[in-house]
């Protein structure tokens, strides 16, 4: 057995260690960002929910900016 007690941590273990809080940290992060982001598309959602039958039944207003106009040549 070893006569060095197990709660001294070594310079590499601390490393070790360290790094694995780091990264830990980043994808608590990236789960927060995730979470928010489904959030607001359930709010988007839910305001959806709230809006009169009429209004989703009603043609796309922004159809039109996608159309060319039509360009008349007279000879």
């Amino acid at each position: 057995m070893s006569d060095k007690p197990y709660y001294e941590e070594g310079p590499s273990a601390r490393l070790r260690t360290w790094v694995l809080g780091q990264m830990m940290r980043g994808a608590g992060y990236a789960a927060l960002v995730l979470v928010a982001v489904g959030v607001f598309f359930y709010a988007l959602y839910g305001l959806s929910l709230l809006l009169p039958e009429e209004s989703k039944q009603a043609p796309d207003p922004n159809l039109g900016a996608l159309e060319q106009p039509l360009i008349r040549v007279v000879v």
